[in-house]
Formats: structure tokens, sequence, C-alpha cells
């Protein structure tokens, strides 16, 4: 294998980091040295990784923000293999990293939004 047919890229979502190199090959899928189907149990998290061949690493969150971090990673990756994919991948809305993270508990309430209840008398 050639080492400039290999593109590494880094994809982020919540609080996961997927490290991705993407490989000419078979089209599996590895994810901390696991098959994907090992890997992710849930058939809508293995259908949100589902690209061509990729070896990946990935740290920190939960399964949903390590599926969402591999498929940012494999979309970076891919956008450096062939730019003209950006079009159609951007389109896809593949291409800008979900920010979205959990709000922080406030101090002297329940949670994020929640309150405790109040109570006149």
């Amino acid at each position: 294998m050639e080492k400039e047919n290999i593109y590494y890229s880094t994809g982020k979502r919540k609080t996961s980091i997927a490290r991705i190199w993407l490989t000419p090959g078979s089209g599996g899928i590895v994810v901390n040295n696991k098959p994907v189907d090992e890997y992710f149990k849930i058939e809508s998290l293995k259908g949100m990784v589902k690209q061509p061949h990729v070896k990946g690493r990935v740290v920190g969150g939960g399964v949903a923000g390590q599926a969402g971090a591999i498929r940012h990673g494999i979309t970076k990756a891919l956008i450096l293999a062939n730019p003209d994919l950006r079009k159609a991948l951007k389109k896809a809305g593949f291409v800008r990293r979900d920010a979205r993270v959990k709000e922080r508990k406030k101090y002297g309430q329940k949670g994020a939004r929640a309150r405790f209840q109040f109570s006149k008398r």
C-alpha cells in the first residue's frame, strides 16, 4: 500500500473525537480494532458510519456521539481524497460539525433548565 493513498482526518461530535484513516481496500470498517457491526450494536448507528474502507480510533462520549464523530471524520477524509465530493457531501449535511453539546447544570437549580418547585407558603 502506498503512503499517498492513505488519507487521515479527525472528526468530532459532542465530547467524542474520532481519528480516521481512509485507505483503498475491501470497504470494511474497523473501529477501535473491532468490526463496525461488533462495536455499534444499534442499527441506526451502523448506518451512520457505513462508507469506504475505514480504520478509526474513537475516544470520549457515548455511542451516538462516537458514531457522529466517525461520520464527520470519514467526510473530511473523503474530501481530502476527492475535493469534487465536497458539494454533494455539503448538500447532504455531512461537512458541518454538529456543535450541539449538553448544557451544564446551574447552581441553585435542579438541572440546566429545570428548577426546583416553587412554594409560596
